[in-house]
């Protein structure tokens, strides 16, 4: 990729390479590819849950869906419905928006997207251990306007947009119709069938949702960067689909980094913050984090399920067994989105969760499933 199209990722944050101020959890990089280090998530094919399918299977696949997010927070799908043809037509699309020169992509819209919809590096990053070599595109999943007029004579840009337009949206009902589907069984084995399992998953429509489009440049500056660096997600449950072989997702288990191995054709699903309070730490938001390739490009695209900033999240209190009182107060999602944003303005961190904690001296509760 030329220098035009690059976001001047290394002019704005050259400073942050002084050997110095290095923090050690970048110098442990090359050590946490090690194969020791080297993880394959728990793969789960979802074809046993069809309509129609044998029933026994389908209630092992439900308790596998379980087990992986409670002991890791991250495991793989295969046989998701999420068409293969369709995710090599959306990298096609991808490599040639992230092609655009840098001014262009700042300075123009994407489609009918908000101006501010492409992000690069991490503008309140103070240390290495804070940036994100990494530029995306964030993409509501609102409806866009109509393009240019029924009158007008479509040109060769427009019908290029039409087909990005129709592509995204494509692989965002694909992606959202899969984590609608898993979030209902993880809801449901708490709430058991007599309640209304779908009540949460309800209030995370096609207009709360969005699709981020990666990609992370190399990066040769002295120890390695992250292409994101260490955090959890904001949300009740995210779809990733790397695009590439190229690796680089790191999962933090038992104090260690783990890297995750590449599996062609699998999706990468990882429980969110809210999902995490929901279920009172019975399914774990896990920290994750990407490391930036020290000479190849990389690109992933990953579907956020959100809900309204109105929804409350108000912690579940299992009804078999002995009563536990809630880790969480309830909040909104917007309260939770806005005191992200204050922590991160004051201290460049995401504190997230601990902020919501009922008493922060309480013991962990263990549950088994």
């Amino acid at each position: 990729m030329d220098d035009e199209s690059n976001p001047p990722l290394m002019d704005t944050y050259k400073h942050l390479f002084d050997d110095d101020n290095h923090p050690r959890s970048l110098r442990e990089l090359e050590a946490a590819d090690d194969d020791d280090h080297e993880c394959g998530l728990p793969v789960i094919d979802l074809a046993v849950l069809e309509q129609g399918g044998d029933a026994v299977a389908a209630e092992q696949c439900r308790a596998k869906i379980v087990r992986a997010a409670s002991e890791w927070g991250f495991f793989q799908v295969i046989n998701h419905g999420v068409p293969q043809a369709l995710l090599d037509c959306l990298l096609d699309e991808q490599v040639r928006v992230f092609r655009r020169p840098f001014q262009r992509k700042v300075g123009e819209r994407l489609l009918d997207f908000s101006p501010e919809s492409y992000r690069w590096g991490t503008p309140t990053a103070t240390s290495l251990e804070q940036l994100s070599w990494s530029e995306a595109y964030h993409i509501p999943m609102t409806p866009p306007s109509a393009a240019g007029h029924d009158d007008q004579v479509a040109t060769a840009d427009d019908e290029h947009e039409n087909h990005i337009r129709y592509v995204i949206e494509e692989v965002s009902t694909a992606m959202s119709q899969l984590a609608q589907q898993l979030a209902s069984i993880l809801i449901r084995e708490l709430q058991g069938d007599d309640d209304d399992d779908d009540g949460m998953t309800k209030c995370c429509t096609w207009s709360t949702c969005f699709l981020r489009l990666n990609r992370y440049p190399p990066c040769r500056g002295s120890g390695g960067a992250f292409g994101l660096c260490a955090h959890t997600d904001s949300d009740f449950l995210t779809i990733l689909r790397p695009l590439d072989t190229v690796g680089g997702l790191q999962l933090l288990k038992d104090g260690r980094w783990l890297t995750v191995k590449p599996n062609p054709g699998a999706l990468v699903v990882n429980i969110g913050d809210l999902l995490q309070a929901w279920s009172n730490d019975v399914y774990r938001s896990v920290e994750h984090r990407v490391v930036a390739h020290p000479a190849r490009e990389r690109f992933s695209v990953a579907f956020f399920l959100c809900p309204s900033y109105d929804t409350v999240i108000r912690p579940h209190r299992r009804p078999e067994g002995n009563q536990i009182d809630s880790l969480y107060r309830s909040f909104t999602f917007g309260e939770y989105r806005s005191r992200i944003r204050e922590d991160l303005r004051l201290t460049g961190r995401k504190i997230g969760l601990p902020r919501f904690r009922r008493h922060a001296s309480s013991p962990p509760v263990t549950q088994e499933l």
